[in-house]
């Protein structure tokens, strides 16, 4: 059986062979003239079957020769063999930030899997129409660019080189933020700031809560760093206050997160790539028994609705589309410019119910947590409690030597209405009490 690697996009284009080379050329700088970054296969059929491609050093520096000759700025892909299914490719990674370019003097667009010739004024035109996408991107922070995580930027090309999304090379803070345009007049870009910037630019709020309505908070942080670090602070906290499945094969012990990773990862980075920043406005990720929400500030970064992107009956749209490349290089982000369609795809695999909510001040993404519980290390309470015994209950898993008058507090209740609970929790096997009445600590059962 024929191994397919899928159908071509807006981003991913295939060759049979270097014998298409000259039209490969047009496909890389018409993704380029799109959407800045792109990968190019030669050995796949256009219908996404692999074929193979003899691979040899002069195949692969015909290859760099002609991104060399034809592609006007200068740009430098990552080009290298891969093996697929047994079968030789070869595989071009390339970016670009320089736009419009050119191949032998003229001009194309991507449009779905094709590419469009345009001449330069209806280029030009296009860039005008999408100026607004990338001008706080791009213009200039108050903040100098020494002020940086240098930390982070070395995370991120390491990460971007280990997953073959950058070319192997010697790299230092100051590089990366030339080589994507994160610098201007010594100055971080707004981009670069939000990114890597050490003035901790970005703000998230986490919280867990007892019930699915805000009134009863288990735990509650803020913490403010840039988006790459923020990223691994969202997805930790996330992680470590989900449910755990046990999976033992072949007497190894697994563990797996009730919500695939993958899920969680790209709706994390969907939701800081297309947010808009410029304000101190937090995003936000709120974990409830049944649902994750996580909410980033701005409207939903297209004109078109979610739905339409699902169906796939438009091109896709990038807010932010430096943060998003950098993402994308990280592996933050799975497939460049596939926002939401990929989302979707990732939760009806995985078998995750979803909702969203999309409001001019902010961009609302629920995704609901699996209720069939049989085999998982249970947080949720069990339906024989009300309300008020299950936010009792929530708070001592949390801190088992809280008060009646702590607890009391933290739901708005009274003491006594506390000390019901608590007598009924104990009746129904949930906790035991092993401190004194004065200073009572108590023991989780369940």
């Amino acid at each position: 059986m024929i191994m397919n690697l899928g159908k071509e996009t807006e981003t991913l284009e295939f060759k049979k062979s270097t014998s298409e080379i000259k039209a490969a050329m047009v496909s890389i700088a018409s993704i380029l003239n799109k959407h800045g970054i792109g990968t190019l296969y030669f050995g796949v059929k256009s219908n996404g079957d692999v074929v193979g491609q003899n691979v040899s050093e002069s195949s692969l520096r015909d290859v760099s020769r002609a991104v060399y000759e034809s592609i006007k700025p200068q740009i430098y892909p990552a080009i290298e063999e891969v093996v697929i299914d047994g079968k030789q490719l070869i595989k071009v990674e390339f970016s670009g930030d320089s736009k419009p370019y050119s191949v032998a003097g003229r001009y194309y667009l991507r449009t779905a899997d094709e590419d469009r010739e345009v001449s330069p004024d209806e280029l030009k035109t296009f860039f005008e129409a999408n100026k607004y996408r990338t001008k706080w991107e791009n213009e200039k922070s108050d903040t100098l660019s020494k002020q940086v995580d240098k930390n982070a930027i070395k995370a991120f090309w390491q990460k971007a080189i280990t997953f073959g999304r950058l070319p192997e090379g010697k790299y230092t803070w100051q590089i990366i933020l030339n080589k994507f345009g994160l610098v201007k007049d010594e100055y971080l870009t707004n981009a670069g700031e939000a990114l890597f910037g050490d003035t901790k630019p970005v703000s998230l709020k986490v919280g867990i809560f007892a019930t699915d309505e805000k009134l009863t908070i288990l735990d509650m942080k803020l913490y403010e760093d840039n988006i790459y670090n923020l990223l691994k602070t969202a997805e930790d906290y996330i992680f470590k206050n989900i449910r755990w499945k046990i999976e033992i094969i072949e007497s190894e012990r697994s563990e797996i997160p009730e919500i695939p990773a993958i899920v969680i990862r790209e709706v994390l980075a969907n939701s800081f790539a297309h947010a808009m920043y410029g304000s101190r406005t937090n995003h936000e990720i709120c974990i409830h028994p049944s649902m994750i929400t996580i909410y980033s500030p701005g409207d939903y970064a297209s004109r078109h609705k979610p739905e339409e992107y699902i169906k796939g009956n438009v091109e896709s749209e990038i807010r932010n589309a430096t943060i998003a490349k950098i993402l994308y290089l990280s592996k933050y982000i799975e497939q460049f410019g596939s926002g939401f369609k990929r989302v979707d795809s990732l939760c009806k695999d995985s078998g995750i119910k979803y909702a969203y909510e999309n409001k001019e001040n902010g961009f609302k993404f629920i995704i609901y947590r699996p209720q069939d519980q049989s085999d998982i290390q249970s947080d949720i309470l069990d339906v024989t409690l009300n309300g008020t015994e299950e936010a009792v209950y929530a708070i001592l898993k949390q801190k088992p030597d809280s008060s009646r008058e702590e607890i009391a507090d933290k739901i708005s209740k009274t003491v006594r209405t506390v000390q019901r609970a608590l007598n009924s929790l104990g009746e129904k096997g949930y906790i035991r009490r092993v401190g004194s009445k004065q200073n009572p600590v108590w023991e989780v059962l369940k």
